[in-house]
């Protein structure tokens, strides 16, 4: 005689656990997020809080050519991002690579004083007003070259300096500047 069970009986209570589909799902997210975290520069990733061991398997990973041996370091480096919470590091990653609101709204900005300084010189005033620590002659003559760069038709390695520069001042904490 074959006993039946009651599928409701066997079956775990929903929200108790996932299911195996699910937590693979899960998987092949975090290994997808450690693979963005391979593609960050030094200095980027050193900018993120993460822990020492997933750290130098992802220095290790620099060091690999071996397609397979690839492969597998990046699965070891996906189980240990298990146990990181991927919240915040995503939050990072998209600050590093430029991809969260708050870092194109900076880059916009940025852009955007970078032209109203090279087309008006009351526009210094309002810049130094919210940088009152800035070298105030070293940016007088960074814009003035690039002034001349635009007016000349040459490259903006001056311009492209002015928005470096901006970028670095307004995306420090008001401590650090």
């Amino acid at each position: 005689m074959v006993r039946t069970t009651p599928v409701h009986a066997s079956a775990p209570d929903d929200g108790e656990r996932p299911s195996k589909s699910q937590r693979k799902r899960e998987m092949t997210a975090l290994q997808a997020l450690g693979a963005s975290l391979l593609e960050l520069s030094p200095s980027e990733l050193a900018r993120i809080d993460l822990p020492e061991s997933l750290r130098a398997a992802i220095a290790e990973m620099g060091r690999i050519g071996s397609h397979e041996a690839r492969r597998r370091q990046l699965q070891y480096i996906g189980r240990l991002m298990r146990h990181v919470d991927p919240g915040p590091l995503r939050e990072a990653i998209g600050n590093a690579t430029g991809e969260s609101k708050q870092s194109v709204a900076l880059m916009h900005r940025c852009e955007r004083l970078r032209e109203a300084l090279l087309a008006d010189d009351a526009a210094l005033d309002a810049v130094l007003a919210e940088l009152p620590g800035a070298d105030v002659q070293q940016l007088r003559a960074t814009i003035r070259a690039a002034r001349r760069e635009r007016d000349d038709g040459r490259p903006p390695k001056h311009a492209r300096q002015l928005y470096r520069w901006l970028h670095d001042q307004f995306s420090r904490t008001p401590e650090e500047r």
